[in-house]
């Protein structure tokens, strides 16, 4: 079985959990609440916010 992988969003941002891509904000504001809360459930995980117009990866 095959699993789907999600592309890389054209606008906004996107919530990248251990290399991949989980949910999509529109603000930063969003997709960085959204990382810390899972961050604090769950600290091992490697969280990452990806920003679609400069195409840069933030480390949370």
């Amino acid at each position: 079985m095959v699993a789907a992988t999600r592309e890389l969003p054209a606008s906004g941002y996107a919530l990248e959990v251990d290399g991949r891509l989980k949910a999509e904000f529109t603000t930063r504001d969003g997709a960085r609440a959204g990382g810390e809360e899972l961050k604090r459930r769950f600290p091992m995980l490697q969280i990452r916010i990806y920003d679609a117009q400069t195409n840069a990866r933030e480390e949370i």
